[in-house]
């Protein structure tokens, strides 16, 4: 991908912007403004819509991953970007179809505005952008992740480390019933995942 202002960015255009863990994605809509998906507690505890269009805080991404609630916000693309040095825009690794048209894009992340459920597994900003922009929702930073898990869960060695580790707790916390029967299951559970 290669390194535009968001001059060079189209109506219709996914963008990324990097983070320390993962990459933001939204849509831009042309006139420095990005529709994009993010967590938000905020909406559940006001109507007060003044507060809840402010810029949102780190609490209130977090809170709102952990209450399960996002919205699809239109913010300015400075906001959008939020410091990051560069903005992306995305090719993705995997096409799994063609793009809708740009105006066709743009209009379904105009419209797609509101509180939704959000997981950041399973409904995150990336599953909205590819949907407008793809007419199917996925996240290749899902995929990602979850084909590591999988490999962690299925390395012999992952059984061992919980082996390991069960067999330390018990010694350091004193063997007791409960104690053993949740780590032999963890690891069972590792075992039989794998």
């Amino acid at each position: 991908a290669a390194e535009r202002s968001h001059c060079a960015h189209r109506r219709g255009d996914l963008l990324q912007v990097p983070r320390t863990l993962f990459t933001h994605v939204g849509i831009y809509l042309g006139e420095q403004r990005v529709a994009h998906f993010l967590p938000d507690v905020l909406p559940l505890l006001t109507s007060d819509t003044r507060r809840v269009r402010s810029v949102v805080t780190n609490t209130r991404l977090v809170l709102g991953s952990v209450a399960r609630n996002g919205t699809v916000r239109i913010d300015a693309y400075d906001d959008f970007v939020y410091g990051a040095p560069t903005v992306l825009r995305a090719v993705l690794k995997k096409e799994r179809s063609r793009p809708l048209p740009a105006e066709e894009v743009a209009s379904l992340a105009e419209n797609f505005r509101g509180d939704c459920v959000y997981s950041l597994l399973w409904n995150n900003c990336e599953h909205f952008a590819t949907h407008c922009r793809y007419g199917s929702a996925w996240s290749d930073q899902t995929e990602q992740f979850c084909a590591f898990i999988k490999a962690c869960i299925r390395d012999k060695r992952s059984v061992l480390c919980g082996v390991s580790l069960g067999v330390l707790l018990c010694l350091y916390c004193g063997a007791s019933l409960p104690l053993a029967l949740t780590t032999f299951l963890f690891n069972i559970l590792l075992w039989m995942a794998g």
